[in-house]
């Protein structure tokens, strides 16, 4: 594979609102970083309220007639904008890499599970199907039937700034509602990227709108009484607060919130693959992952096996900038991400856990300012430190030991968090009783990161999720439709008079 091409755009990046990317009507504006060399690349404009109600109302004013158009006619809109996705994934991976940090291989594997939900979109005449009973009384047929909410606006965080968008705006496209997306404020280019191929898909003018912003601009969706529904993925404060205000003013909210996901190992399993899962699971992405596996869970003695050959290899770690093709780990978002996720290490280390590898103070050549973390290793963690309950999202692995998989599944399930969770095992009955007994919304049974494909659906347990569905798939479809039942009765003799009783069988 040759050497990508980075993504080098000095313009500030701005709204895309009824078809055309406009400035707005805010002066304030916020930097933009390349983490990797820890530099100013852009500006972001930061929206107004008056901004979010003009992406509202381009949105409104396009909702009737797009839910008017056949659903077939969508789906052959979605798969054009599926086809130009194909076509420039690279360049979408670049623009991720420039402004999130991951390698560029982990990018092009974002925008592949996002085009994976986008091949699914394309499915949507077949997944609004209803229902149909006949004779369900005295001459009354029943039907049920699935239509869109409207608007609906989507807050998407940083850290897969292609694929969680494509989680919301491809199936409510799809299902006839017209989008409003708030991309992270840390990494919005890729957001005014798909807005353009839509519209070279030839999606109508207004369908889809980028408001770029802050917590401003969050407010003023979840106030805005033409919006009807909200999808959020990022940290369960913030999931919480979305899902509380948005039921405030009566909204349907889905609010995927943070994780502690755990990896179980039992002694019996394939220890070399493990710890390959372990490396990728824990450090890819810098443990930007809402999926990533922060705590290992060694079963009897099977840590002695393991942490040795942790150690070597969180030590050996590629770590340099993303747009190298042999690197496995870049920097991570933003300096003060940096900054947290070293003072959680500090914090580690005066709770008492074993520090093996350090990762504070990590320099790479030739990029000396940028935000970069050595992946982190630490042993003997207990369940009373820091380190083990908040999530860190950063390059920072914790490793318990337990003496028996009970033990283990009750510790997980103790978690305040239920997101992601998997176990390492030969056993398949150890393997039947963990999938059936884990408090968790996302099981792997040697698969570290069990994201589920686009026709499944996404989504935690406790408080890793607020809201009653999960993302895409049919939930998605259920999230952004409203069901409608009909019941029709076409009388022979219309001169009965009136009726007074309920129909009944």
């Amino acid at each position: 594979m040759s050497t990508p091409q980075a993504y080098t755009d000095r313009n500030d990046v701005v709204n895309f609102i009824n078809g055309a990317a406009v400035a707005g009507t805010s002066q304030r504006k916020q930097d933009v970083f390349n983490p990797s060399t820890g530099v100013v690349a852009r500006q972001l404009v930061l929206s107004s309220t008056d901004d979010v109600a003009a992406a509202v109302a381009a949105a409104k004013a396009a909702s009737q007639g797009w839910a008017n158009t056949p659903p077939v006619r969508r789906a052959r809109i979605m798969n054009k904008f599926l086809n130009l996705m194909n076509e420039h994934t690279d360049a979408l991976a670049a623009m991720i890499t420039a402004e999130h940090g991951k390698v560029f291989t982990d990018a092009q594997g974002e925008v592949a599970r996002g085009i994976d939900i986008i091949e699914f979109a394309c499915g949507i005449p077949q997944l609004l199907k209803g229902d149909y009973t006949e004779q369900v009384s005295n001459g009354i047929d029943n039907w049920t039937m699935r239509q869109p909410l409207g608007v609906v606006a989507g807050i998407t965080p940083f850290n897969f700034p292609c694929m969680v968008p494509c989680w919301m705006f491809p199936v409510a496209i799809a299902a006839g509602n017209t989008f409003v997306l708030k991309p992270s404020e840390r990494d919005p280019s890729a957001s005014l990227y798909m807005a353009r191929l839509l519209k070279e898909a030839g999606l109508p003018d207004g369908v889809f709108n980028v408001v770029q912003g802050d917590k401003a601009a969050v407010d003023a969706l979840l106030e805005h009484p033409d919006v009807a529904a909200i999808s959020f993925v990022g940290s369960t404060p913030i999931a919480h607060y979305i899902h509380e205000r948005g039921a405030h003013f009566g909204k349907r909210v889905q609010a995927l919130g943070g994780a502690k996901n755990h990896m179980v190992v039992m002694p019996d399993a394939d220890i070399p693959r493990t710890v390959d899962a372990l490396v990728g699971a824990a450090y890819g992405s810098a443990g930007e992952r809402c999926m990533a596996i922060s705590v290992a869970v060694m079963v009897g003695d099977v840590g002695k096996k393991i942490m040795p050959l942790l150690e070597e290899r969180a030590k050996t770690l590629k770590i340099k900038d993303g747009m190298n093709l042999d690197a496995e780990m870049g920097p991570v978002v933003t300096r003060q991400a940096k900054e947290r996720i070293e003072g959680y290490i500090e914090a580690g280390v005066k709770q008492g856990a074993r520090l093996v590898v350090d990762g504070r103070g990590h320099k790479v050549n030739g990029h000396e300012n940028g935000f970069y973390v050595g992946g982190t290793l630490f042993d003997d963690v207990t369940p009373d430190m820091t380190i083990y309950k908040e999530e860190i999202f950063g390059p920072v692995l914790a490793c318990v030991h337990v003496h028996d998989f009970g033990e283990a599944v009750d510790l997980i399930n103790k978690h305040e968090f239920g997101n992601g969770v998997s176990c390492f095992t030969s056993d398949g009955h150890i393997a039947r009783e963990f999938a059936r007994r884990i408090q968790v919304g996302m099981v792997g049974i040697n698969v570290p990161i069990p994201v589920p494909m686009s026709w499944h659906g996404f989504g935690g347990w406790k408080r890793s999720l607020f809201g009653d569905t999960h993302a895409f798939g049919e939930e998605g479809v259920r999230f952004y439709t409203k069901q409608k039942s009909v019941m029709q009765r076409w009388p022979e003799n219309i001169d009965k008079g009136n009726e007074f009783v309920m129909p009944t069988v």
